[in-house]
């Protein structure tokens, strides 16, 4: 909880700092990676940096969480903080690496905002930064000790046992324990982070959902070559590494699983409404509830460019099949001929389905997706807290 002095400071100054975040985070990353350029080249992704994705979203985690502690300060974000939690720890960030972020986080608000920060507006702010900086060490410190590890050591090697192409722009990569033990547990809907060395001595590392169940020898990931649609954003820089050269045999650093997208307990129905590479967490519940023989109400929605561009698609047939309360929905752009009764053209529209007021949601793939199958089902009257989404990337849901 925000301090008696600092809440009409931050309330009174927040206007100002909101207006002008997308300057202080861009000045922040800046000087923190002129200092320290390593953690651009190692633990960042240059591609949202380039993009500025990643300072949109960080300016919208910061906004968010100090709007929260003025305007609602009996409640604390969970949300918000469980999911850059988990994020972080599938980076291994550990505690110290807070009090650097902090140091050129304050340094770019006096900067920005000159002669406005005053002593009295900089130890609020500063209050603001190390309330969220140490729930997220705690959040952070909890779900390492969860997974039996010191603080940030989440990485091992594990092996590629086997190369799937899926679709037009994806493969899967089966992944196994060099000493052929059992791969660890995680949860359906998690993922894990995988960093590849590229040629220029960068270990970029980026995270990709596990797209089976668990309890087998094997994880799997499922990877989409990211190809810019506008021309001037770069290839993904690790998804074409690993299209380009992973193969059988090959040994990868990849860490435990982490995320938060979990299925909730009992059987009560649900909807899994995914688009394009979206679908690789759904594949994971879908497998975990058809092996658990659910015998829940489960409605699965897809959107995808083609059949051809859908990865998975026979085996998403398969899993929904194997439920007795399941039911598919597919829509595409281009149906390409493939005629069935639960096959649509266009845009996907989860207003045409029939669902229970008690549904609880899943949702993944690119954001206007997202936001509109969210929207539609609010209106509908689902609850926000029975909405859940898994963004891929940095979660620009914060900053809108």
């Amino acid at each position: 909880m925000l301090s008696t002095q600092s809440v009409p400071v931050v309330r009174a100054t927040l206007p100002a700092v909101g207006a002008s975040l997308s300057s202080i985070t861009e000045l922040f990353y800046r000087r923190m990676f002129e200092e320290r350029p390593e953690l651009l080249r190692d633990l960042f992704n240059r591609g949202n940096q380039a993009g500025g994705a990643q300072r949109e979203a960080l300016a919208g985690a910061i906004a968010a969480f100090a709007t929260t502690l003025v305007e609602r300060p009996g409640e604390r974000p969970d949300a918000l903080l469980g999911r850059i939690a988990h994020k972080h720890a599938s980076l291994g960030v550990t505690a110290d690496q807070y009090t650097l972020v902090g140091r050129h986080l304050m340094g770019a608000v006096g900067e920005v905002l000159g002669d406005a920060v005053t002593p009295e507006v900089g130890a609020a702010w500063d209050e603001v930064y190390w309330l969220m900086a140490n729930a997220l060490i705690a959040l952070e410190a909890r779900l390492y000790a969860g997974a039996g590890v010191e603080d940030g050591a989440v990485w091992h090697d594990m092996e590629i046992a086997e190369r799937v192409e899926e679709s037009l722009d994806t493969a899967s990569f089966e992944l196994r324990r060099p000493d052929g033990r059992p791969t660890g547990p995680f949860t359906p809907g998690q993922y894990v982070s995988v960093q590849v060395e590229l040629p220029d001595g960068a270990r970029q590392i980026r995270q990709y959902s596990l797209s089976t169940a668990p309890a087998r020898k094997t994880w799997r990931i499922t990877v989409k070559r990211e190809r810019p649609a506008d021309g001037r954003t770069p290839e993904g820089e690790v998804s074409s590494w690993l299209h380009a050269h992973a193969r059988p045999g090959d040994v990868i650093r990849v860490s435990l699983p982490f995320g938060d997208l979990v299925l909730p307990e009992g059987d009560g129905p649900l909807l899994l409404a995914s688009a394009g590479i979206g679908i690789t967490p759904m594949l994971a519940m879908l497998d975990h509830l058809a092996n658990a023989s659910a015998g829940r109400q489960v409605t699965v929605l897809h959107a995808d460019r083609s059949p051809a561009h859908h990865a998975h698609r026979l085996e998403l047939d398969d899993l929904v099949g194997r439920l007795p309360g399941g039911t598919l929905h597919l829509w595409y752009e281009q149906p390409e001929g493939l005629d069935a009764p639960h096959v649509r053209t266009g845009l996907a529209d989860v207003t045409r389905l029939a669902l229970p007021e008690d549904v609880t949601a899943f949702l993944c793939g690119p954001l206007p997706f997202m936001r509109a199958v969210r929207g539609d089902l609010l209106t509908r009257g689902v609850a926000p807290r029975d909405i859940h989404y898994e963004v891929f990337g940095p979660d620009l849901w914060l900053s809108k």
